[in-house]
């Protein structure tokens, strides 16, 4: 089987990672603003039905719907349980993301490409070396101290605790749903999958939506609101293209580095807009954790791949 080369035009390749990396690390900040105006379920839905008439577009000029013709039947069974454990992860992060700051929520949401990798291991018998697991182990150790840091400064311990299990949730079923695309991709392009579950979310999250609500915001919010929805399809994009000019265990190595990008884009937002942006409060042991997460994450990238 032939696989996948990349364009050897690594500057490209640096600068959509570090796009990718900027848009995820702003997301959360953004999500903030919003959610001060609306439930998460109205704008998940939002930014789901956004998604949906962008790719369906996008598709549509290209001609991506025939392969669903041919889809079997179990492979539909895997579309719509990928499109509700995708669903499940923008909710719970939402969910999550209200109840903790952007920092803490963009910090543990990187559970989610190991639990991904653990995932691949049990599921599709790959393997990892001896400094992957050290990586993973970084990792966890980082998270635990970084969790029992923020636990000791926060106001409302019990609503922190809360938030972080609803993140790490989210982590948990973004893992689920990478692995059932992983499989869904020997039937179908990335694009389609992801119009598809697009399109099954904003159908499915209706009824819990209040599109109404959606007039009562500021202009601010609704630039807020739309910069959210674009960056869905902004960031998966950029993501998709890194790939095709840089290998892939050095794209991973840049994204890694978002939940500092988050930290900085906090620091920012909030000078520019205090009362909006509340500022990360993060001690000695919480900033250890912070730096053992991003350096066991930059590890396991580095050594995903092995030279033959």
């Amino acid at each position: 089987m032939s696989l996948h080369t990349v364009s050897g035009r690594w500057q490209l390749g640096l600068l959509l990672a570090f796009a990718t990396a900027s848009f995820w690390a702003t997301l959360p900040v953004a999500l903030k603003g919003v959610l001060g105006a609306l439930d998460a379920l109205t704008v998940t839905w939002f930014r789901f039905a956004f998604a949906a008439l962008g790719m369906g577009l996008w598709l549509a000029s290209r001609r991506g719907f025939a392969p669903l013709a041919r889809l079997a039947p179990r492979h539909w069974g895997l579309l719509l349980l990928a499109g509700a454990t995708l669903i499940g992860n923008y909710v719970f992060y939402l969910f999550g993301l209200d109840r903790t700051s952007p920092g803490n929520a963009q910090l543990l949401i990187q559970l989610a490409p190991l639990l991904m990798a653990l995932g691949g291991i049990f599921v599709f018998g790959e393997r990892f070396s001896l400094g992957q697991w050290l990586g993973l182990l970084l990792v966890t150790g980082g998270l635990g101290l970084f969790f029992a840091d923020q636990l000791g400064r926060q106001a409302d311990a019990g609503a922190y605790g809360t938030g972080a299990a609803l993140i790490v949730l989210a982590a948990l079923v973004w893992a689920i749903y990478a692995l059932l695309q992983k499989q869904l991709l020997r039937q179908l392009g990335s694009q389609t999958i992801l119009w598809c579950i697009y399109l099954l979310a904003a159908v499915v999250l209706l009824p819990f939506a209040e599109p109404a609500r959606l007039w009562t915001l500021s202009s601010t919010q609704w630039w807020l609101l739309v910069y959210c929805a674009f960056n869905t399809l902004a960031a998966y994009g950029a993501f998709a293209e890194a790939l095709a000019h840089w290998e892939a265990s050095r794209v991973s190595v840049v994204l890694a580095l978002t939940p500092l990008l988050t930290l900085v884009t906090v620091e920012v937002a909030h000078r520019l807009a205090p009362v909006w942006v509340s500022p990360e409060s993060i001690g000695l042991l919480g900033g250890l954790g912070a730096a053992l997460v991003v350096g066991g994450s930059i590890l396991t990238s580095l050594l995903g791949r092995r030279r033959v």
